[in-house]
């Protein structure tokens, strides 16, 4: 099972495995109150996309489009993804944007729910 939460949300033993798949560390948080166990920036959308985006509703559909585009050139990290869920049962995708909706992590979970 892979899951998403914003980061801000409170750690919980249903949780599993947490990987943050943002490309910048979060503001105020270091990685023990953050309880991460993989940092995966490398899976976020490019720097130029992420500035692009900058959480503009107007652009979502846009940004869904390029992000999975970027996402075909990251077969390896897919990949990762679904062997680390084997491995450990539950999966959560951690994110710091404020709309659970338009993030990066709603077109990585819906990609991946695709593909299994």
């Amino acid at each position: 099972m892979i899951q998403i939460k914003r980061i801000y949300e409170q750690p919980h033993s249903d949780d599993g495995y947490r990987i943050l798949i943002d490309r910048l560390w979060p503001r105020g948080f270091t990685r023990e109150r953050a309880k991460v166990d993989l940092w995966m920036k490398e899976i976020a959308p490019s720097t130029e996309l992420r500035k692009w985006y900058h959480h503009n509703p107007d652009r979502w559909n846009e940004f869904r489009s390029r992000y999975q585009a970027e996402l075909t050139e990251k077969k390896e990290l897919i990949l990762q993804i679904e062997h680390l869920e084997k491995v450990h049962g539950t999966l959560t995708l951690l994110f710091a944007a404020r709309e659970k909706e338009q993030s990066q992590a709603a077109v990585l979970i819906n990609l991946l729910i695709e593909q299994s």
